[in-house]
């Protein structure tokens, strides 16, 4: 059988050839879709995200275990999608207005998509309007703002503002840089994550409030 702890190790070494390989084979040998992205991708990305909140590893390091997922889920995701596996829920991610970082916010969606998470990226420089019409065309459930300059933060308030104009039941989740929790507690928005591996269990939280 397929070893999907070596598919584990693939992902958290960044072997892209590797993860592809034994995501193949394990397909070829009849295992579950939903098995091999919880038993052996994600659970890579999960040991990559737990070292990474420890210091352990650093950004480059998670995102060539990223990309090592990434080949794998190209060859797995239809097989997902024929055998009814769900993703965990659906989420928008972008950098406010007026800020163009996006390398924290990048991280963010990988590393969400490797808890199985089904992430819509929206890029940077996103407007409020942009962020609402996009979780409503998207059906999104969560919504991730990232800011990296102060003089940006307001555009978080902004963006919180139009989405309770327009009643969207959505949870709205902000990070970066110069964010704070105390920052979320006074927009009024619902989960705070000082990083990227935090996010995910921001959001998988949300999801379940």
């Amino acid at each position: 059988m397929a070893d999907l702890k070596a598919l584990a190790d693939s992902i958290i070494k960044g072997d892209q050839k590797t993860a592809l390989d034994l995501t193949k084979k394990a397909l070829a040998e009849g295992m579950g879709p939903g098995k091999v992205l919880n038993d052996g991708l994600i659970a890579g990305m999960n040991v990559i995200g737990e070292r990474f909140k420890k210091n352990e590893v650093y950004i480059p390091e998670v995102l060539i275990a990223a990309r090592a997922m990434k080949t794998a889920m190209e060859v797995l995701e239809p097989e997902l999608v024929k055998a009814g596996v769900k993703p965990l829920a659906k989420a928008a991610i972008g950098t406010v207005q007026g800020d163009l970082h996006d390398i924290g916010k990048n991280l963010v969606v990988m590393m969400l998509k490797g808890a199985g998470f089904n992430v819509v990226d929206l890029g940077v420089d996103v407007t409020p309007q942009k962020f609402v019409e996009q979780a409503k065309a998207t059906g999104a459930k969560i919504v991730g703002m990232s800011a990296l300059l102060t003089t940006t933060m307001p555009s978080m308030e902004k963006t919180a503002q139009a989405f309770r104009e327009a009643g969207l039941n959505v949870k709205l989740m902000i990070g970066g840089a110069p964010v704070t929790q105390g920052y979320a507690d006074k927009i009024g928005v619902d989960g705070y994550a000082p990083d990227a591996a935090s996010a995910v269990d921001v959001a998988k939280r949300l999801i379940n409030a």
